[in-house]
């Protein structure tokens, strides 16, 4: 059984590599059309309805990321997470069921059926809000941080999609109180009327110290960050006793290039202060995913957390310039792409 569906297929391919953070994603790609071939057997056919658009994206255009996971390679299809529906299946996987998976960046996805995740639809409010961040964000909060009762939790790129879950995540875990950085003073009222932060920081309106030292006073316990740079330096200075820092991200090194992702560490600060600071990156392990699951619908359904999130119409052609955008701050929350009216 088929859905009706065209002849060919687009998909966006890196054209060359990113020489480095001067140059906008969307320059080292482009967008191919193909012939559909037919299925083998054990494969399915699945009709993207959302592709997520994060910054690692972007380093991932690079020849040689130093991540821990494969660059992209040149002349192929880019991946990330998406979602759709099966339209065409020489599988088990029935025609019509709603999945999840990491080839995105295309407007269909053809593989193997086990490449393919079934959606439960019954929790989640759209499919769209499978496609989170969510992950990372409980896994750098429950497992790196340790949050607890009592803890005052500092957030940097709070506005972004690892941010903006990590600090509700923190909120669930009991945490007394969560300060989130962000941009722009409208940014800052979406972390605080939206999101639920008890307080939020323009970190372009004088320096992120003074200002934590206004909020926190005592200090702060948790420091989840993606930003690195000057708010890393600062929430050293703003730590109290024993603080455990979770970093997650380096989003200053991705926009502005140079040394501004490499902050100095204070080390005769973190020695008296006895810092635990503890980088990490999360594999997506069947661990990990059903800690966040065994969370997510339940907080979503008890209003305890929102899903914080832009949609961009336009499908495949404004995915590049989406990216670009990403990395310039001009989104909130985690950026989708709707890929099909």
């Amino acid at each position: 059984m088929t859905f009706a569906s065209s002849t060919s297929s687009r998909e966006v391919v890196l054209s060359q590599h990113r020489p480095g953070p001067e140059v906008l994603p969307s320059r080292c790609v482009s967008i191919q059309e193909g012939e559909r071939s037919p299925l083998q057997v054990g494969q399915v056919r699945v009709l993207n309805d959302f592709m997520q658009v994060t910054a690692v994206m972007a380093d991932l255009m690079s020849e040689s990321p130093g991540l821990p996971m494969p660059a992209y390679p040149l002349g192929k299809a880019l991946w990330g997470g998406a979602v759709g529906t099966v339209i065409e299946s020489a599988a088990d996987l029935p025609v019509g069921t709603v999945v999840q998976h990491m080839k995105g960046w295309q407007e269909e996805s053809v593989d193997e059926a086990s490449a393919f995740y079934p959606v439960p639809m019954e929790y989640l409010p759209g499919r769209e809000y499978v496609l989170n961040q969510g992950v990372t964000a409980f896994h750098g909060m429950a497992d790196i941080a340790a949050v607890t009762e009592g803890d005052v939790v500092f957030v940097s790129g709070a506005a972004g999609g690892v941010g903006s879950l990590a600090g509700q995540i923190a909120k669930a875990l009991g945490a007394a109180k969560v300060i989130g950085s962000a941009g722009s003073p409208e940014k800052v009222k979406y972390l605080v009327d939206e999101l639920g932060f008890d307080a939020g920081i323009n970190y372009r309106d004088g320096l992120v110290e003074e200002q934590l030292a206004d909020l926190a006073p005592e200090g702060i316990s948790v420091f989840f960050d993606t930003v690195g740079g000057s708010q890393f330096e600062a929430a050293v200075q703003a730590a109290a006793p024993g603080a455990r820092f979770a970093l997650c991200g380096a989003l200053a090194g991705q926009i502005a290039g140079g040394d501004q992702g490499s902050p100095r560490l204070d080390i005769m600060t973190a020695i008296v202060k006895q810092l635990t600071i503890r980088p990490f990156s999360t594999h997506h392990t069947p661990d990990q995913l059903a800690a966040w699951g065994s969370h997510y619908g339940q907080w979503l359904a008890e209003d305890r957390l929102v899903f914080p999130h832009t949609i961009v119409d336009g499908g495949l052609d404004v995915a590049p310039t989406v990216l670009d955008g990403l990395l310039e701050g001009r989104y909130r929350g985690n950026v989708l792409i709707r890929l099909h009216p």
